[in-house]
């Protein structure tokens, strides 16, 4: 029996997905739980999977369009097996993108007739004619801005290029599109409050050093500044779940698990992977988990369940010479920390100056989810896990 291949739902409120690529083609043999194709969300691009062993029919959907969640794609059959035929197939948003594109007004382009098709009374320049059949560019659907409307080289030149800009916008870096919706979302709808405190990093670097050796020896992975500090902000949510809540529109929702998104830069583009349930797992396992979503986000390989349910993000940007900034809420999320890099400072030590490796953190709120003084409690107790970091994840 055929297997229909489906626009999975892999977000809350999710009514389509875009087909970014097909990883078989048609008539190809597929084995269930290889990846198939890749589907953009708001949040990342993800491989899907098959559902099923077989051959790919009957596809639907070209790379570029737009699907409904749950329309059926493309089929999974048996050998010499026929597709059911019960959808139309849908056309690729690209393809009807790329159409539209010689259509635009250009300065160049006046209002004189239109070319009539098949060139029986175009009124063209040879040299336009030629630089027509070159690029590919329609002179049924130009305007010329010659004497009586003659199509001139620069009319072609101009729809040529109104073409290959609009290409050039379709066929960019999905991450970066993406990164671009979601930041503009959260700035232009949340209402941020910003909270920033200067830390003094030398036991989570002493902590770092002493709980990297049994980790690497048992675990074969390095263990950074970032694992240490998911381990800690996780259990410090624990106490503020206020601070680890999400806000849904009409009002505050509880989130039971403490899900720590991590902010990573990959080709064009940042996205935030999960580590599910931080809170309860060691940190030994953080750190694995964290290489792991490192790897398959700048291969393009994450999964839909790599960037869903995230409650709290965190964002070092500390490894860039960065000493602070402020990061952007990803909706729902309640609040994200932006974490510098750790450098020497002169500060007062027993009231004498002194040189300590100092680290700022600055906490992005949603003022509609936790006021001033909850995030402000919140931060003072970061920075007391900061301060003995082997009593809370040791």
């Amino acid at each position: 029996m055929a297997i229909s291949v489906v626009m999975p739902a892999l977000e809350i409120a999710q009514e389509t997905g875009k087909l970014v690529s097909w990883r078989k083609k048609e008539g190809e043999a597929v084995v269930k739980g290889e990846p198939l194709l890749e589907i953009e969300t708001d949040k990342a691009v993800m491989e899907i999977e098959s559902p099923g062993d077989g051959v790919l029919a009957g596809i639907k959907a070209q790379p570029g369009a737009d699907v409904p969640v749950g329309r059926t794609i493309a089929w999974i059959v048996r050998p010499g097996e026929v597709p059911p035929t019960d959808e139309a197939p849908m056309e690729s948003g690209r393809k009807m993108a790329v159409t539209a594109a010689v259509l635009p007004s250009s300065p160049s382009l006046s209002s004189a007739a239109p070319v009539k098709p098949g060139g029986g009374d175009v009124k063209i320049s040879p040299k336009a004619r030629r630089l027509a059949a070159e690029r590919g560019v329609d002179l049924s659907q130009l305007r010329g801005s010659g004497p009586g409307g003659e199509i001139l080289a620069s009319d072609i030149s101009a729809a040529a290029g109104t073409r290959a800009a609009d290409a050039a916008i379709e066929s960019a870096s999905p991450v970066s599109r993406l990164m671009a919706e979601r930041t503009t979302l959260g700035w232009t709808t949340v209402p941020h409050f910003f909270l920033a405190r200067d830390v003094d990093a030398g036991a989570l670097n002493e902590g770092r050093e002493q709980l990297a050796k049994q980790i690497e020896k048992s675990r074969g992975v390095k263990l950074t500044h970032t694992d240490l500090l998911v381990a800690l902000i996780a259990r410090v949510l624990v106490k503020h779940p206020r601070m680890n809540a999400s806000w849904t529109g009409k009002g505050v929702r509880q989130n039971a698990d403490v899900n720590i998104g991590v902010a990573i830069a990959v080709n064009d583009g940042v996205t935030a992977p999960v580590i599910h349930k931080a809170d309860k797992i060691e940190l030994g396992e953080i750190a694995t988990q964290r290489r792991d979503l490192v790897e398959r986000a700048r291969s393009g390989k994450l999964r839909p369940a790599d960037i869903s349910r995230g409650t709290f993000t965190i964002s070092n940007l500390g490894m860039f010479g960065v000493d602070a900034f402020t990061a952007i809420i990803m909706p729902p999320q309640a609040a994200i920390l932006a974490v510098g890099r750790i450098v020497d400072r002169v500060v007062p030590v027993d009231g004498r100056p002194g040189i300590r490796p100092m680290m700022t953190l600055t906490l992005s709120s949603d003022h509609r989810v936790v006021d001033g003084a909850r995030a402000a409690e919140f931060l003072r107790d970061v920075i007391v896990a900061i301060g003995n970091p082997q009593q809370w994840v040791g």
